[in-house]
């Protein structure tokens, strides 16, 4: 299964014929995007397939998926414990043998990895958490590895290169990762094919 995850920088990044184009380009079995706004919605009538958004409690953006294929239950939306700005929730998506958790986590680099812990725990054995972490150094989440590109996949500031876009999965393997071309993001699409 390829999957690409991307953080479109709400209303000044990524539009949706940007995704549109990435989608093209790549053809994923599942797409993920955070800071989704009500334009992506759009996607479906635009290049068809299947896609759900769920915006942060009191934002304008929030986590979002895109499939070819129909969903086989809707996605659920998981609360996750809260910053001291953004309430944040996770994503979450059933696939055929296996759970992905699309995520945009907090800031704090102790809040996030209390979530990512929240979110491992509720997960079903095989699984996978992509996303945009806001995460430095190691994630330290049991039983999980660390499967996603390398490289950086953001610029702090414009000057700082970091790696803040992740997959972490357990009960699956990772083939193949890539840090895709920049686009008009902050951020670069990250993709991932796993298996059983």
């Amino acid at each position: 299964m390829k999957i690409v995850s991307w953080n479109l920088l709400r209303r000044v990044g990524a539009s949706i014929d940007d995704v549109s184009a990435l989608i093209a380009a790549e053809r994923p079995d599942l797409m993920l995007m955070q800071e989704a706004t009500i334009e992506i919605d759009q996607l479906p009538a635009r290049i068809g397939g299947y896609y759900a958004r769920s915006p942060l409690p009191g934002r304008i953006h929030g986590v979002a998926c895109w499939s070819p294929t129909r969903f086989l239950e809707p996605p659920l939306i998981w609360p996750l414990q809260p910053g001291t700005l953004i309430r944040r929730v996770c994503q979450v998506i059933t696939c055929r043998d296996f759970a992905v958790a699309n995520v945009h986590l907090s800031h704090g680099q102790v809040l996030n990895r209390r979530q990512l812990r929240l979110i491992a725990e509720r997960l079903p054995f095989r699984a996978a958490v992509l996303g945009d972490y806001n995460l430095v150094g190691p994630a330290l989440v049991p039983g999980f590895r660390d499967v996603g590109p390398r490289g950086p996949t953001h610029r702090m500031a414009d000057m700082v290169p970091i790696r803040l876009d992740r997959c972490l999965v357990r009960g699956l393997e990772c083939i193949a990762s890539e840090i895709l071309p920049h686009r008009p993001s902050d951020h670069h699409p990250i993709k991932v094919v796993l298996r059983l």
